[in-house]
């Protein structure tokens, strides 16, 4: 036993010798020929490397979460019920193969990083490769890179990963630089034909105020527009609602206390 442990390992058949006694057992218990106890344990194996897979895009996403989609609350505000059919069908995944685009618009404490969050977590169990970043971290990472003359390999961090999630778009209004920057990005993955997900709380209409000017700001909308689909979230922010719970609850128990 300990031998063909040994060897399972050498192979880097990792799940199969850690279930090898016990799959043993199972066989003999149920009388299950040689051949079904083989292919139970390589789909054992097979199962494994594929949690491992999933564990490692997660890890590498930069991800800080793992949310669901039973986590969402479409109740919240009307907006999520109309659009309950469409982010369903999101999660499907049929988009990354089609090379669509998902813009989420909103007010801040929407829900917009959350959805964005459930739809890169849910592509990280299909082993697609996904990489989250806010807005300003990805351009300020770009900026750092032409210090050191590394903007072209930096880029391929931002326009190779399948599904790229960018964050907060239009929070802090972009220089020329950084305008140029964030077309490159998208320009690229038009290209190629990869799938962005991108929240801001600012309409396309108004992106001519944070992306420098009307020319570059419509040279990116148009690239994301083109094949993709927009979402409008509304109501009042969650994160509010939550801390007025939290205060309510927190007097609720203080009065009590008293």
């Amino acid at each position: 036993m300990d031998s063909l442990k040994e060897k399972l390992s050498l192979l880097k058949l990792s799940s199969m010798g850690s279930q090898l006694e016990r799959v043993l057992q199972q066989c003999a218990d149920k009388n299950i020929a040689l051949l079904g106890g083989l292919e139970l344990l390589v789909d054992l194996e097979l199962e494994g490397r594929r949690e491992r897979a999933v564990e490692r895009r997660f890890r590498l996403s930069r991800l800080y979460a793992k949310p669901s989609i039973d986590q969402f609350n479409f109740n919240h505000h009307k907006s999520r019920a109309q659009c309950k059919t469409r982010i369903l069908s999101l999660l499907e995944l049929d988009f990354i193969r089609r090379g669509t685009n998902i813009v989420l618009i909103g007010n801040p404490g929407t829900g917009k990083t959350f959805l964005a969050q459930i739809i890169g977590w849910k592509a990280c169990q299909q082993n697609h490769r996904v990489l989250f970043t806010t807005a300003m971290d990805m351009l300020n990472q770009l900026l750092a890179s032409n210090v050191d003359h590394s903007l072209a390999r930096k880029l391929k961090v931002y326009t190779e990963p399948t599904v790229l999630v960018c964050d907060e778009l239009g929070y802090l209004s972009l220089d020329q630089q950084t305008s140029n920057l964030f077309y490159q990005v998208i320009s690229a993955r038009y290209a190629a034909h990869r799938s962005s997900v991108i929240t801001t709380n600012t309409a396309f209409s108004e992106w001519g105020n944070i992306l420098f000017n009307t020319t570059i700001a419509s040279a990116i909308a148009d690239r994301l527009v083109e094949n993709s689909q927009v979402l409008l979230l509304g109501g009042d922010s969650l994160r509010k609602a939550k801390k007025g719970r939290s205060d309510h609850d927190s007097g609720a128990t203080a009065s009590a206390a008293l």
